[in-house]
C-alpha cells in the first residue's frame, strides 16, 4: 500500500513572512483609512500638483483611500482562513494598494514609494508562501481546500 505524500512543513521564514504579510496589510490599510478621513475632513492637508493629468479632487481621494483601506483590511482579516480565495483576494488588494499609491504619489511621494514597496512585499509572501501556513497556524489537517 502507498503512503500518501504529507504536504511540505512551511519553515519558520514562512511562517514569518505570512504573519507579516497580514500585520503589512493591517497598517497599509490603516495608513489608507487615515489618510482618507484626513482628506476628506481637511481638503488643505494635501497640496494638489499643477499640471497632474490624473488630479482629482483631494475630498476624492479621500474617499476612494477610504473605501480602499477598508477592503484591504477586510482582506488582512480573511488570509489566515487558508483558502486560496482569500489568498487571491489578499494579492489583488495588495495589487490595488500599489496602483492607487502610483497615482496618488504626486500628492505624498515619499511615503507612497514605502507604500508600493510593502504592497510587493505582501504580494511576494502571498504567493511564496500563505496557504501551508495558514493551514499550520489554525491547525488544519484535511485535505487542500
Amino acid at each position: 500500500m502507498a503512503e500518501q505524500a504529507r504536504p511540505e512543513e512551511p519553515g519558520r521564514l514562512a511562517v514569518a513572512t505570512v504573519v507579516f504579510s497580514v500585520c503589512v496589510l493591517t497598517i497599509v490599510g490603516s495608513y489608507h483609512a487615515v489618510a482618507g478621513f484626513a482628506a476628506i475632513i481637511d481638503d488643505a492637508f494635501f497640496v494638489e500638483p499643477d499640471h497632474y493629468p490624473y488630479a482629482l479632487d483631494v475630498t476624492a481621494w479621500g474617499w476612494l483611500h477610504l473605501i480602499v483601506g477598508m477592503i484591504v483590511l477586510a482582506a488582512a482579516l480573511t488570509l489566515l482562513s487558508g483558502y486560496l480565495w482569500a489568498r487571491a483576494v489578499g494579492v489583488v488588494v495588495a495589487l490595488l494598494s500599489a496602483l492607487e499609491c502610483y497615482f496618488f504619489a504626486p500628492y505624498y511621494p515619499v511615503w507612497c514609494v514605502i507604500m508600493i514597496a510593502l504592497d510587493v512585499l505582501v504580494i511576494w509572501s502571498l504567493v511564496r508562501y500563505a496557504r501551508p501556513v495558514s493551514h499550520k497556524l489554525l491547525g488544519v489537517d484535511g485535505p487542500s481546500r
